[in-house]
């Protein structure tokens, strides 16, 4: 017997058929003892919600970058 995992939105119910149209929305709160919530939705469920909020940088050193050994 074969298995088939479908992909679902939270919000509406409805299939993510493709991948690309996927995005994941992660609630923390400023209580940590109220954990963290992740809602599963299509990419254009949440474009309104998305320019409401602002684009985080990602973190680390930029590709490419040498790091330059410090003289003693």
């Amino acid at each position: 017997m074969a298995r088939k995992t479908v992909l679902v939105s939270d919000l509406t119910g409805k299939e993510i058929r493709d991948p690309k149209d996927s995005a994941q929305v992660v609630i923390k709160y400023g209580d940590a003892r109220r954990g963290q919530i992740t809602v599963d939705v299509l990419a254009s469920e949440v474009d309104d919600l998305a320019s409401k909020g602002r684009k985080t940088a990602r973190r680390g050193r930029k590709p490419g970058t040498k790091v330059e050994p410090q003289a003693p």
